[in-house]
Parts: structure tokens; sequence; C-alpha cells
């Protein structure tokens, strides 16, 4: 970066050390976007990197995505790169942006921007501006409102966001409210962005965002789901899910979590049910073992929410949530639908909430084998998550009790092993296929084929394998109660 004469560059002598290392960051990518300025140059337009990108250069984290704004418009973005990127993608193109790709490298080429909502429609007005501090200024927060042009390496932070960035605190160019009325998304953003750099929100922002979090309404619930999926595979996801409930945007789209905090946890009466549901999905990260496993998390913050509709108080005074589970599941999967989450991934967190509390009672012995196949069964790929799931829900402060439901689930695991080791448990069929129930039952394909795998499915998952014979004697017992043959 040189030093420039613009009004509030910055000089390279005064980067902390940190920084400077960001000057490498960047001088990584320069062959290619120095080549790329010098071609918008060329053509006599401006090319500048800018918001994420610079943040984090800034912060040694620079990956292969560049974010560029222009005063080009799109068609003019699409000359200047013809023939240079290898591959074009215009999916953007209606909010300004061209997409290419050259050395590795992904860039996204927007035309500054003085977008708007109409605080009607759930989408942004795009209106392009015509200078770099008009775009930086409409920018979401000060630390992404920081740009180096290109190819001179000039560095514009007009709204002090590098100070803000050494600070570790998320502040908007404008004043927060002007910012959210713009684009209320932003104050999810704010939340998100806490979450991912583990970052403070400034109490100007705060306010607004608690004041303003009604207007998240008019955000699509594509987006919101979207900033929202980030927020909770964030580095430290449970700052920002207290921001969404103590700013009150949770209510505006999970109000299932705000609710948690009305109700009182019988297994560990020193903390509501919503510090539980937070320490369990801390206790969930934990237990990732390769980056952010997001069906996990949303199934630890999820797993409760059956509570205060299931809550019923006895005559001895004790608070229990019978059926909780099964709620809880239901209402997961309303909620994933609401905001148009793909059914697989909401399938999938839903049946963990459904079995989260199969595991309790299992130290009390009475599991038997078939308890244990059908443990695994019903589970099936999602073992190894329930496995992570049943014990981040373990939160007591109880020493001894705490050991024993360890120690209860090692048990647990420990069988299904030896009976794994047996059994194919992962792939439990019937021991008779649908073409030798036919035959043997002489009966066509239909619905009896179907009730006679079930019948010998469940069979196979109480006792075990069998072998041909035994298999054959059972199915024709079944069948002959069932008046299928004589």
């Amino acid at each position: 970066m040189s030093e420039a004469s613009a009004p509030h560059a910055v000089d390279r002598r005064d980067l902390t050390a940190a920084q400077r290392n960001a000057v490498a960051e960047l001088l990584r990518v320069s062959p290619v976007a120095d080549e790329l300025g010098r071609r918008f140059a060329r053509a006599g337009h401006e090319l500048h990197l800018v918001g994420g990108s610079v943040r984090d250069a800034l912060l040694g984290r620079l990956g292969e995505d560049l974010d560029f704004c222009t005063d080009a418009h799109p068609d003019q973005t699409l000359q200047i790169i013809k023939g240079w990127a290898e591959a074009v993608w215009e999916t953007g193109r209606e909010f300004g942006t061209i997409g290419a790709q050259h050395g590795g490298l992904r860039l996204e080429i927007t035309t500054f921007r003085a977008e708007s909502y109409d605080q009607v429609s759930r989408n942004p007005v795009v209106v392009y501006g015509t200078n770099l501090t008009e775009d930086l200024k409409r920018r979401d927060f000060t630390i992404n409102a920081m740009a180096v042009s290109l190819p001179d390496h000039r560095f514009t932070d007009p709204h002090g966001g590098l100070d803000d960035l050494a600070a570790k605190v998320i502040r908007t160019p404008a004043s927060p409210q002007e910012s959210f009325r713009d684009d209320p998304l932003r104050m999810l953003r704010a939340a998100r962005f806490a979450a991912q750099l583990r970052f403070t929100v400034h109490p100007d922002v705060r306010a607004a965002m608690t004041a303003m979090a009604a207007d998240l309404d008019r955000i699509t619930a594509e987006r919101i789901r979207d900033e929202f999926t980030k927020l909770l595979c964030g580095a430290d996801p449970i700052t920002g899910l207290r921001l969404l409930v103590d700013t009150g945007l949770a209510e505006r789209f999970l109000p299932e979590l705000t609710g948690l905090k009305l109700e009182i946890d019988e297994h560990a009466q020193h903390k509501d049910v919503y510090e539980h549901t937070l320490t369990v999905v801390s206790n969930a990260v934990g237990f990732e073992e390769e980056g952010c496993d997001f069906i996990l998390r949303m199934a630890a913050l999820m797993h409760d929410v059956g509570k205060p509709a299931t809550k019923s108080v006895g005559s001895d005074g004790r608070v229990s949530f019978h059926h909780h589970e099964v709620v809880g599941a239901r209402l997961t999967k309303a909620r994933m639908k609401a905001l148009r989450y793909p059914k697989d991934v909401t399938g999938k967190v839903t049946a963990l909430v459904a079995l989260h509390l199969r595991f309790y009672g299992y130290g009390r012995g009475e599991w038997t084998d078939s308890a244990v196949r059908r443990y695994v069964t019903d589970a099936g790929d999602l073992l190894p998550r329930l496995h992570k799931l049943t014990r981040s829900d373990c939160t007591t402060r109880n020493r001894r009790k705490a050991a024993q439901l360890a120690a209860d689930y090692d048990a647990l695991e420990e069988r299904i092993a030896l009976i794994a080791a047996e059994e194919d448990l992962a792939r439990v069929r019937p021991d008779l296929d649908g073409n030798a129930i036919m035959e043997l039952l002489g009966v066509p394909p239909g619905p009896v084929v179907g009730r006679a795998w079930k019948y010998l499915k469940d069979l196979r998952l109480e006792r075990g394998p069998l072998d041909r014979d035994a298999a054959e004697a059972e199915l024709l017992r079944w069948a002959r109660d069932e008046g299928i043959v004589d």
C-alpha cells in the first residue's frame, strides 16, 4: 500500500505489525488484482478491492474470493474482462455484479451502488452510484467500508474502519437507524459478524437493533435463513444467539428460542432451558471434528423447543416436560420449513430432535440387544451426530451425575460396537427379501408383501439374524395368524 494524498487515506507507517502482515496478504493476490486494475484503468474506469476482502486481509485471513467495486457498469465490466477471465457468470447482474474466475481466484466486480429499500418491498432497489466515497457510505459496517485502489494500492478508510477493526467493534458508516432502514437484514448481519469475528456490537447499533427489530419482517425468509446459518456456524455462535434474543430479533423469525427463557429445566435447577440450550450448542461445537456441522448445531439449538408447550407441574412441585421431543420435532420442522431450509436438512435436524431423549434410561439396565438395534436403525446415518448431541445435552453441574451419564453412554457405544461386529447394524434388513416372501406365501406384489417385510424386519431387530429355515417358519406362522395362508 502506498501513501495517498486523498483525505482519510491511511499511511503505511501507521499500520500495526498485524496490519503490515495484511499487506503481504494483498500482495499475494496482487498479480491478478493489479492486472485486473490495469485493464480497468486502460478502459478509463476505477477498480477497488473492497468490503470483506479488505477486512479479511487486515485480519490475515484473505481467502480465494475477492470483492471489487468499480464505476464501470455491468456491460462495460463484461467487455473489460472478455478474453481475460477464465470463466464468467452473470447471476448477480441485476444487482450490478459480474462474477469471474482467473488464476485460481473467484472475483465479484460490482458497480458502485447507492441501493436502498422503499420500506415496503422485501428486496433492495438498486441504484448505481458514481464514486467510491458514496459506495463505501452505503455499506453495512465500517469494517466493511474500506477499500484498496488498484493497481496503485491506495488505502481508503472514510469511516474509521481500521480503528474499529483494531477495537473489535461493529459500527455502521451512517447512523444505525439510516443503515437499518436501507436494509433491515443488516441487524441480523451485525449479530452474525459478532459470532463470526468475536466482535462487540457498538451500543448505538445494539439500541437501533432493538428499536427496529420489527423491520426485519420486510426481509425474505431466504435472506434471513442464509444470515442465520452463517451466524450459527460462526466461531462464537452463543454471542450471536444472545444478541438475537436480547434485541428482539429472534422473536421475528425464531420465536421458539426466545420462548425457552421462560422455562426451568427440571434436570438443572440452576439454569433455565434457554441457558441450558446455549450450553448444549457450545458443547456441540466442541464435538465437531472438521468445520461447522450445521445440522448438529441446529439440532442442539432446537432440541428442547417443545418444552414450553409440554410443561406441567406435579403435586410434588416437580416440573416435567413429557414428550417434549415429539412436540419439539414438529415445531422444528415447521420453523425450518418457514425459513425455506432444504427438505433433507430439515429432515435430519428434525430426526435428531425427535431422538435426542432416546438414550436416557439406558443406565438402568433396561435395554435389550433389540433396543440397541432399534436405536442404531432409527438413527441411521445420523448415529454419529446423535452420539454428539446426546453427550452435548449433559450440562449438569453435579459431577457424579455427569460422570455416570458419560460412563453410561460410553457403555452404550461399546455395546453398539460389539453388536455391530456380529451384525451389519447400518443395513438391517429382513432375513427374507420380497421375492422370497412372495414365493413362500404364493402372493403377488402388493400390500401383503410390504406387511410381511415389516414384520420380518421387526423380528430381525428383536431377535437378531435368523437362519433361512427359522425365518420361513416365522413368516408362515405370521401369515396363518393374519389369515393369509391356511
